[in-house]
């Protein structure tokens, strides 16, 4: 994978104090069309590959708490391998409602190391 821009963003409506944290390697990103669970500082992330970006997401999935990063990555979207409800990889809106989110983080690149705003 060559030089990549991260642009993952996410609303802020508590203004709070965000830190960038290693999340991980370059080399530990998943491929391609796939998801891979990430744990930093408690919170446990879904991090898919999407046109050679990584997007990472809450692996928690709203709709009914399922592991986002065990389902599959289909169209720009994560598909909940429990109920099958997806995810855009970008801005975490749900296609069965719009109510649904999941919160997505932003990404950057550091020599090496994968950070992540949290």
């Amino acid at each position: 994978m060559g030089g990549f821009a991260f642009h993952n963003s996410r609303k802020v409506e508590n203004v709070a104090m965000s830190e960038w944290v290693r999340l991980c390697s370059r080399a530990e990103l998943p491929s391609e069309g796939q998801a891979k669970e990430f744990s930093v500082l408690g919170k446990t992330l879904c991090v898919a590959t999407l046109r050679g970006k990584p997007h990472a997401l809450d692996n928690v999935c709203p709709h009914r708490g399922g592991p986002l990063a065990e389902g599959t990555v289909e169209h720009g979207k994560i598909v909940c391998p429990w109920h099958q409800w997806e995810f855009d990889l970008v801005t975490g809106v749900s296609t069965h409602s719009r109510d649904a989110k999941a919160a997505t983080y932003a990404l950057q690149q550091n020599g090496d190391d994968v950070l992540v705003e949290l």
